[in-house]
């Protein structure tokens, strides 16, 4: 059997933007593996931190993610990777005439994920990136002299101001050229003012500007084959490269990420509600896909994809939650700072009261040991961070989704069974148990960078770190009992009573 998507790819050129983050990363990785007599790929880069293009493409090929693909290719396989300054925030893409001759005389399907993901950023930024970006890179596509398809990477969550939703264009409430004249003419704090007018039922400037984005999309579909896949919350590598596979530190592996080190101890979760989690390698291989099938049809109107799971493979927490501290000591860390231990709470208010006792007061004290031995505090950092991110994501964390997707079911069911096996995107096969045990592992050796060979010690480690942690909730209660009892003028004896109380108490917190 041969591979019709293997074959659209070979000897053909790519343009893909946002190529340095987490799935653009993975959308490289898949390329090279499963389509490695692809022509090259474009990568639209801009030089950070003092480092060149040259030197963020060095560095880039450096990641754990390309472990299984050398296994079976040289570094002569990077060779594919095209690295040409530029940034979707400049006009024309920050391109010079000579990459954007190149680009335009031999791209084939252009390949869109650059974005702002940041919940909190205002209008300006976003509308620049975002709105702005989409509109230059769908510019260039207009010149391109054997453009197959456009692909552009957008969110479910563009349409977030409904609880269920179709694969179709929404309705915009405001045009994007009047949100364009608006960020041009008002100063940052007038834009600021104005903004929650603008939103209506917009949760945030992100999901306001993506949806604007899509328009222009289709604005441009009849001049060329555009399709626009809609991601619900990407999560680590479900198969591929490697099951747990991870560099982003959102959604589920980030809080794995601080339950792991035994910082983050409480999570605010509705255990019963659907959450649209879905793997980065579904994503990959569904764009890709989409790549070929948009490139291979004559279509003249845009087509819109949802790649989600909240309709075809739905995940409730309820299913792990008794399972999720059993992971966290099968696959212990090393750099543990306390024994682990996570629970889940069921609203924000709770949360909060909890994480004062135990998020806050313990990273104080943790951070003024760091202090006077010298090393760097960070956990008051990070749970103030944590704390006042929750309020605007509060509306994320506790409303269900339903992303309706029959036209990505028809597409998975509809390739030729090499491609099926190739690029295979049908999440129904998933069990989402087994995956959170990759997953804790992923988390453990991408994120918290800690190697297989050192489970062994880590184990020993975790072992120790729970006498510690009961000896230390017996001295703590003890202590509570005891001022409780003096307090109430109650007798010595009494004081186990109040110790057992606090405990019982505490624990429903």
């Amino acid at each position: 059997m041969t591979s019709e998507v293997q074959n659209f790819y070979k000897n053909k050129y790519v343009f893909l933007t946002g190529g340095t983050g987490f799935l653009g990363i993975a959308i490289i990785e898949k390329i090279l593996r499963s389509a490695p007599e692809i022509g090259g790929i474009y990568l639209l880069m801009r030089p950070k931190k003092g480092k060149a293009i040259e030197e963020r493409l060095k560095d880039l090929t450096k990641n754990a993610v390309f472990e299984q693909l050398l296994e079976t290719q040289t570094d002569a396989i990077f060779k594919k990777l095209i690295p040409v300054s530029g940034d979707v925030g400049e006009n024309f893409l920050g391109l010079s005439p000579a990459d954007q001759a190149m680009i335009v005389e031999n791209t084939n399907v252009v390949i869109h994920s650059a974005a702002t993901l940041d919940f909190q950023a205002t209008l300006r930024p976003t509308v620049n990136i975002n709105l702005l970006g989409t509109k230059r890179v769908l510019e260039l596509c207009t010149r391109m002299r054997n453009l197959k398809s456009m692909v552009h990477i957008s969110s479910a969550y563009v349409n977030s101001y409904l609880t269920e939703a179709e694969e179709k264009l929404y309705p915009c409430t405001e045009s994007a050229q009047k949100v364009v004249d608006l960020v041009d003419t008002l100063s940052d704090t007038a834009l600021d003012e104005l903004l929650p007018k603008l939103l209506k039922d917009h949760p945030n400037a992100y999901t306001f500007t993506k949806q604007l984005a899509e328009h222009e999309v289709n604005k441009h579909a009849a001049q060329f084959p555009c399709a626009i896949i809609r991601p619900s919350m990407i999560t680590g590598a479900w198969k591929e490269p490697t099951p747990g596979w991870t560099i982003s530190k959102n959604g589920p592996q980030g809080f794995l990420m601080g339950a792991s080190k035994g910082v983050i101890r409480r999570l605010p979760v509705g255990v019963d509600l659907v959450y649209d989690y879905i793997p980065v390698d579904a994503v990959v291989n569904q764009t890709l896909v989409l790549g070929w099938y948009m490139g291979t049809n004559s279509f003249r109107e845009v087509k819109v994809f949802h790649c989600t799971s909240s309709t075809s493979n739905p995940f409730k927490w309820r299913s792990v939650v008794d399972q999720m501290n059993d992971y966290l000591h099968k696959y212990p860390l090393k750099s543990a700072i306390w024994y682990p231990r996570l629970k889940f709470v069921s609203s924000l208010w709770v949360y909060k009261l909890a994480s004062i006792f135990v998020h806050i007061l313990p990273a104080l004290v943790l951070d003024l040991v760091l202090r006077l031995t010298g090393g760097r505090p960070m956990l008051m950092r990070l749970h103030t961070n944590v704390w006042e991110s929750l309020n605007r994501l509060e509306k994320f964390i506790f409303t269900e989704w339903k992303y309706h997707n029959p036209a990505t079911q028809q597409l998975a069911q509809s390739l030729p069974e090499k491609d099926k096996q190739l690029f295979n995107f049908n999440i129904a096969q998933l069990q989402w148990p087994e995956y959170f045990v990759f997953l804790t592992q992923g988390v453990r050796r991408y994120l918290n960078n800690e190697q297989p060979k050192s489970l062994d010690a880590a184990r020993r480690k975790d072992k120790v770190l729970f006498v510690v942690d009961i000896v230390f909730q017996v001295l703590v209660f003890s202590l509570l009992g005891w001022l409780l009892a003096a307090v109430l003028g109650s007798s010595s004896g009494l004081f186990w009573m109040y110790a057992v109380a606090s405990y019982v108490l505490f624990s429903l917190l």
